[in-house]
């Protein structure tokens, strides 16, 4: 069982030192967080030893914490150092055992697709893991749809560990995952945690028509090449988007981040968005999406403003199902 939202350690060692780190991860504690994701590609390592230093002293029984990292990126210049080969699987999750200080990991997920190594070499060695006992649950982030059901098919017909969970990008203004990804984790029973729930934090309420993004936002250094790029999240659909989120703000007093995270919480499928935190006051902000709910309304409102644009086979299959 995990709280209803999963802090994010990436910002630890980046935008945060180990002191500021302790507090994000503390206040979360206090207000009866579980679940924490970290990765080992963050800072090269660094999240992973900060948050397991932090856990440390946070004096909380280990028991308590729902602790989830991943594997596949480059962690080094050899030809092994990246990818799902079943070397660099059991070389990284002893290695984020070390930083973390800990002896297994809740959940352990598979950071991206590998097209170099075969899923069955991938599903076995995640599957040694498992019964191991260093590795509790095994999820994936960043499949499309047929990969991932590639991979729930291998795992049943091979007798594998499967995949519990699915880290995509979902958020009001990056809804894609609607059209094959999120109806696969509903069906097949996989959690979906969404990073990204703010849109790499155009739905934070800084951002404005006609303006440039404030020069110190993480979408305003963003580069042509990452999700949260300025001409992917400055679309007409979004600023109308943003309309809506601030007629509910004004209707409920809730903030720009809080409606937008209260939105995904309502979307089928989806377990526990995950939090980005560069102060704890942002991160008090956005605890204050749970304990409340949106209206039927104003999420019919949202859903239909925010809505993707009818693509075949889908408008096809959807317009036949009223026939």
């Amino acid at each position: 069982m995990v709280s209803e939202l999963c802090l994010g350690t990436m910002t630890f060692g980046r935008e945060l030192d180990e002191a500021g780190s302790g507090d994000v991860l503390n206040r979360f504690l206090e207000a009866g967080g579980n679940f924490v994701d970290t990765a080992d590609v963050y800072e090269a390592g660094l999240s992973e030893e900060i948050t397991g230093k932090a856990l440390k002293n946070a004096g909380i029984d280990r028991e308590d914490v729902v602790l989830a990292t991943k594997v596949r990126m480059p962690m080094g210049d050899g030809p092994n150092d990246v990818g799902l080969s079943r070397k660099h699987i059991m070389a990284g999750c002893e290695s984020s055992l070390r930083r973390l200080g800990t002896d297994y990991v809740d959940l352990y997920q598979v950071h991206m697709w590998d097209a170099a190594t075969p899923l069955e070499e991938t599903l076995s060695a995640l599957t040694d893991l498992v019964r191991s006992g260093k590795v509790r649950y095994i999820g994936c982030s960043n499949y499309t749809a047929w990969q991932l059901m590639k991979a729930l098919w291998i795992s049943d017909k091979e007798g594998f560990e499967r995949f519990v969970t699915l880290q995509p990008q979902y958020s009001l203004v990056e809804r894609n995952i609607e059209r094959e990804l999120l109806p696969a984790c509903v069906s097949e029973g996989v959690g979906v945690l969404p990073w990204g729930p703010l849109g790499g934090g155009f739905l934070s309420g800084k951002y404005r028509r006609d303006e440039k993004p404030p020069e110190d936002s993480r979408i305003a250094g963003a580069t042509d090449d990452l999700e949260e790029a300025w001409q992917r999240r400055a679309t007409e659909r979004n600023w109308r988007t943003i309309d809506v989120v601030q007629s509910i703000s004004d209707e409920t007093g809730k903030s720009f981040p809080q409606i937008s995270l209260n939105w995904l919480l309502r979307q089928p499928g989806v377990t526990a968005p995950i939090l980005g935190a560069r102060k704890v006051e942002q991160l008090e902000d956005n605890l204050g999406a749970t304990g409340w709910k949106l209206t039927d309304e104003q999420v019919q409102n949202l859903s239909e403003t925010a809505a993707l644009e009818e693509v075949y086979p889908h408008r096809m299959i959807e317009g036949f199902q009223r026939v």
